[in-house]
C-alpha cells in the first residue's frame, strides 16, 4: 500500500509478511534466550509468540502485572513444546527488582536477544500546557527504567547479542501536538542506547518505531483513530524476530520503521550501512566533499 508519511521504501505495510515469516531458516532463532520487558500484553507479549515460533530456547516476560505475564507464557507453552518461559513481575524503575528478575533467568548462561519494550505514556498536555514537574517526572522515569535494564542486559549479554530500543517516530518527528514527555523521553532513550552501542562495538543494537498498535498505551493516547493508522501487532512483532537475524546486521545502529518493507531494505543495504542514513544525526554534517 501506498505510505501515509515519508518512508524508507516505496512499499508500506500495516500487517506481517512473508519476508518476516518466523518459518523461514534465515530468521530462526533456535537455541536462543531472549528476554522481553513489557512482555504480558501487546507488542511484548506477541515478539515472545514470534521469538518461540522461531525456535528460542528460552523466553523471559517481565511486566508490571504477574497476570498478563502468566497468560502469555501459558499461551506460549500450549502452544510450543519444550520452551522454557520465565516471568516475573518487575517494575522496571525499580534497580533492584530489575538486577533481581535478570540475575533469576540468566543465572550461569547468556542472553541472545533483548527486547526493550516497557515505557509510561506520560502526561497529555503539550509543551505550552503541561506542569513541567509531571513531564520531567515521566522522562525521568521512562530514562530510569532504560538505564536500569540496560544495565543489567550488559551483564548478561551474549558477545554477539541483540538490543532491540522499541521506540517512536515521535522520537523524530512531530505527529501530534501533545505527549511531550513521551517524545522528549524516548528521543533521550534513543541516545542512551546509541551511547551503549558505541561503548559496546560487538552488541548489535537496533532502534524499532512499531507502528501505530492497538494497544493499552496507544488507546492511552487517543487510540489508532487518532493517528489515522492502524497496524496490526504481528508486525513489530515478526519485524523485531528479523532484527535479530544475520539479515539485519546492516541494520546496527539504525532507527527502522517496521512498516518499512525489508526486501528494499536488503537491496539497499550497502549503501545504508556505509552512511548515515537511517540514523538521528545533524542534517548538513559532516560537509560533503566540494561543499
Amino acid at each position: 500500500m501506498a505510505a501515509p508519511l515519508p518512508s524508507a521504501t516505496t512499499k508500506w505495510h500495516t500487517d506481517t509478511y512473508e519476508a518476516l515469516s518466523p518459518r523461514r531458516p534465515e530468521l530462526s532463532a533456535k537455541g536462543k534466550t531472549v528476554l522481553i520487558t513489557g512482555g504480558g500484553t501487546g507488542i511484548g507479549a506477541e515478539t515472545a509468540l514470534y521469538f518461540a515460533e522461531a525456535g528460542a530456547a528460552r523466553i523471559a516476560l517481565l511486566g508490571r502485572r504477574e497476570q498478563p505475564l502468566l497468560d502469555t507464557k501459558a499461551k506460549i507453552e500450549k502452544k510450543f513444546a519444550g520452551i522454557e518461559v520465565f516471568v516475573a513481575s518487575t517494575d522496571i524503575t525499580n534497580q533492584s527488582a530489575v538486577n533481581d528478575a535478570f540475575a533469576k533467568f540468566a543465572g550461569a548462561s547468556k542472553i541472545d536477544v533483548f527486547v526493550s519494550n516497557a515505557a509510561l505514556l506520560g502526561p497529555p498536555e503539550s509543551v505550552n500546557d503541561v506542569e513541567a514537574d509531571k513531564l520531567i517526572d515521566a522522562v525521568q522515569a521512562n530514562l530510569k527504567g532504560a538505564m536500569y535494564v540496560a544495565q543489567a542486559f550488559l551483564r548478561y549479554a551474549s558477545p554477539d547479542a541483540v538490543a532491540i530500543n522499541v521506540t517512536t517516530a515521535m522520537a523524530h518527528l512531530n505527529m501530534v501536538p501533545g505527549f511531550q514527555s513521551y517524545n522528549v523521553s524516548k528521543l533521550a532513550v534513543f541516545r542512551l542506547w546509541d551511547s551503549l552501542a558505541f561503548v559496546n562495538p560487538k552488541l548489535r543494537v537496533f532502534h524499532m518505531h512499531p507502528g501505530v498498535v492497538d494497544t493499552a498505551l496507544s488507546r492511552e493516547a487517543g487510540g489508532v483513530e487518532s493517528f489515522g493508522m492502524d497496524d496490526k501487532v504481528a508486525l513489530p512483532a515478526s519485524f523485531a524476530v528479523w532484527l535479530s537475524s544475520d539479515e539485519a546486521r546492516f541494520l546496527k545502529g539504525k532507527f527502522c520503521w517496521a512498516n518499512w518493507d525489508v526486501d528494499e531494505l536488503k537491496a539497499k543495504a550497502k549503501a545504508i550501512e556505509a552512511s548515515p542514513q537511517l540514523s538521528i544525526q545533524l542534517v548538513g554534517w559532516p560537509f560533503e566533499k566540494g561543499s
